[in-house]
């Protein structure tokens, strides 16, 4: 209890090891005494018999390996379990959040206007049309990927959300608009796969979109972190959601980093502050 072995919150490095090593071995011979005491003082019979077992230092050394091995060996394996606990659990937020991503990709709504916008590209411009077609294989494939590391880097995200950038400004033309700043020493940081993706599907779900009100959705890295903003314009009629994608990122940042993200609406702006690790 003195060193928290108990507890699989606490790291144990080989100093606590030893001062418990150490302790162990004080109490142990203080116990040894305090019988030799009793022998002396009380004249108990049970303990004459063993006396020289008390005062025998192999069984302070002994006694002392067994408790110590012993609680360091139940304080890994619990941290053993919880470890495993977490990467299963990490491994659920990233299959419920494939899965979202891609009924998101796939819904009759989504499917319909990608297909709408293609057939509309191959009647006029046929060279565009080629390129959207390239750009939804390109979201498609980066959304069925198996992720087997948890986290990308940022360039690769950015790769794949100005893919998914394009089709959204191929259908709203200009109403939508995107301000990217990074600085490029930024891009091999890392995050969870379609975090980014899911703030502007969120941005562009939420907010009215239209020739009298244009949409600029702004994504800046800088420092330790990236962020992505938009004017607040909630559509009329429309409903603010539940907000289980930002739920999900947020588990999968705890589970993966131990960081939080940050959620903040001020001055008419809607902000969500993502880590760079």
């Amino acid at each position: 209890a003195v060193f928290r072995f108990n507890s699989d919150m606490v790291s144990i490095g080989w100093k606590k090891v030893v001062c418990s090593f150490v302790l162990t071995w004080v109490v142990s011979n203080l116990l040894g005494k305090c019988f030799v005491y009793l022998h002396q003082h009380f004249d108990v019979p049970a303990i004459d018999a063993m006396l020289h077992h008390y005062l025998h230092p192999l069984r302070d050394f002994l006694i002392t390996c067994i408790v110590t091995g012993s609680c360091y060996f139940f304080h890994q394996n619990r941290k053993s379990r919880k470890m495993l606990l977490e990467n299963q659990q990490l491994r659920m937020e990233n299959v419920i959040n494939q899965y979202e991503a891609l009924k998101s990709q796939l819904n009759p709504h989504m499917l319909f206007n990608s297909l709408n916008t293609l057939y509309l590209l191959i009647r006029e411009s046929p060279d565009k049309a080629r390129h959207y077609l390239e750009e939804l294989s390109r979201v498609m494939r980066y959304t069925l990927q198996d992720n087997e590391s948890h986290s990308v880097t940022l360039r690769e995200e950015m790769e794949f959300v100005q893919s998914y950038m394009y089709l959204l400004q191929v259908r709203y033309e200009e109403n939508l608009q995107f301000d990217i700043r990074i600085h490029p020493e930024l891009m091999s940081r890392k995050l969870p796969p379609m975090a980014l993706q899911l703030l502007v599907e969120n941005a562009v779900k939420h907010n009215e979109i239209s020739n009298r009100r244009p949409l600029t959705v702004s994504v800046t890295a800088e420092g330790d972190t990236v962020e992505v903003s938009n004017p607040f314009q909630p559509k009329r009629g429309g409903s603010a959601g539940m907000g289980i994608g930002l739920a999900n990122l947020a588990k999968r940042y705890q589970l993966l980093y131990k960081k939080d993200i940050i959620v903040k609406e001020e001055n008419h702006r809607f902000t969500v502050i993502l880590p760079l690790i």
